[in-house]
């Protein structure tokens, strides 16, 4: 066994001893990089890692990686996985009310990183999400990687959930034999393919004269961002490869106050159900009725966590949301 191949095993077997402090990686291209920072249960600068498998589990609205990193550890255990051949990744999204003690890390407007949105470099939140994928199918870094399972919580579900439409990264990792699957949990709203809203029985585009942008983004593709609107993909196109690809849908079974305080009340998001449970069963009964209108077979599965609510601790460490992302 190599000395490369010793080290990087004796990085992962020690994994939470280096989850304490953030670390700060190199993402983009050689012409156009930037530093970012994320909580790793392996030392990201070492040669040729050994895993097999990567999960990345993005934070919700309080951007507390750190706590999602203790979660991310709970439901790898939950699986089974050996932490010798796992990799865990928890990105930190900043923003421009953090102390500056990372220079050069992009940064966002409140709010705006869970839409994808650029941050005040110019860099967007998809462009993190395709550099960091692009950098574990770098085969000289990660030479044995076969899965990678990104999985997103509240606000960071709702990154997930337009990411898992809009990416085009998701083909390059296939061309190279890896697998990615998407872990959309609990958000507060998803993005629709076209005018219809479920109301009065039955879908309709709605005639909501009080809520005239309901189907705009991040509710719906009109006034798309430019990173969704270049690929100059129809709604049938963009649907076409959604249900082609490799999505889980979690909410807990008792996500369904539709008082919550941090969740969208917007009229947008209120045409998608009362309460995070509602829209996402709702959401499935809309990708069945596109899957009959377009004829385009689709099979997502979706899992309510019994007895939780929102409560991203909780529902990561459900053994149903193990055997659901990491199966």
């Amino acid at each position: 066994m190599g000395r490369q191949l010793i080290a990087g095993l004796l990085l992962l077997c020690a994994w939470p001893a280096l989850a304490a402090n953030p670390q700060v990686a190199e993402l983009g291209t050689a012409k156009a990089h930037y530093p970012f920072v994320l909580y790793a249960n392996a030392a990201l600068d070492t040669p040729a890692l050994p895993v097999t498998r990567a999960v990345i589990l993005l934070h919700g609205i309080k951007r507390n990686g750190s706590e999602y990193f203790d979660s991310g550890s709970q439901l790898l255990e939950n699986a089974g996985l050996d932490p010798a051949t796992t990799l865990l990744l928890a990105p930190q999204f900043l923003t421009d009310a953090d102390a500056d003690s990372h220079p050069g890390v992009p940064r966002w407007a409140a709010g705006q990183w869970l839409h994808g949105s650029p941050s005040f470099s110019g860099v967007s939140a998809f462009q993190v999400l395709d550099d960091l994928l692009t950098l574990l199918a770098d085969r000289q870094r990660f030479p044995a990687l076969r899965e990678v399972v990104l999985i997103g919580h509240s606000a960071g579900g709702q990154l997930v959930q337009r990411y898992a439409v809009f990416n085009p990264t998701d083909t390059l990792l296939a061309t190279r034999g890896i697998h990615l699957r998407y872990g959309v949990a609990s958000p507060s709203s998803y993005l629709y393919f076209d005018h219809q809203r479920w109301h009065a029985g039955h879908w309709q585009a709605s005639a909501a004269t009080d809520c005239p942008g309901y189907n705009r983004y991040r509710y719906g593709l009109e006034k798309l961002p430019a990173y969704a609107s270049q690929q100059k993909l129809s709604a049938q196109q963009l649907f076409r490869r959604y249900a082609a690809r490799d999505v889980v849908y979690l909410v807990g079974a008792d996500d369904n106050n539709p008082a919550a305080r941090v969740m969208d009340r917007s009229c947008s998001a209120q045409l998608q159900g009362a309460t995070r449970q509602q829209r996402q069963l709702q959401y499935l009964h809309y990708e069945q009725q596109l899957a009959q209108q377009w004829k385009i077979p689709i099979s997502h599965p979706q899992v309510s966590v019994e007895g939780i609510g929102h409560d991203s601790a909780a529902l990561f460490a459900a053994p149903i949301t193990a055997k659901a992302l990491l199966p």
